[in-house]
């Protein structure tokens, strides 16, 4: 059981509302993270302008942030 509660619902708030459809859309469903940073949605929008700023800043291969997201994942027990 989580101790944090997870956030599934927007609630009307259009950073949330953007950010849950654009997840569902690409995975299929929200990812953990997202549920638990979606308490706070400015943390929530900072976190994934973060994630989109190291993508985006051409010092990693295109190929190797999804490789370091699977590795991650498997190293802390979490299906991706």
């Amino acid at each position: 059981m989580p101790r944090v509660s997870e956030v599934e619902d927007d609630g009307g708030d259009p950073t949330l509302a953007a950010t849950f459809s654009k997840e569902r859309e690409i995975f299929g469903d929200l990812l953990n993270p997202t549920k638990v940073l979606a308490h706070c949605p400015p943390i929530l929008r900072a976190a994934k302008l973060l994630g989109q700023s190291i993508e985006q800043s051409g010092q990693l291969p295109k190929s190797l942030p999804p490789l370091i997201y699977l590795r991650v994942a498997s190293i802390n027990g979490c299906p991706f």
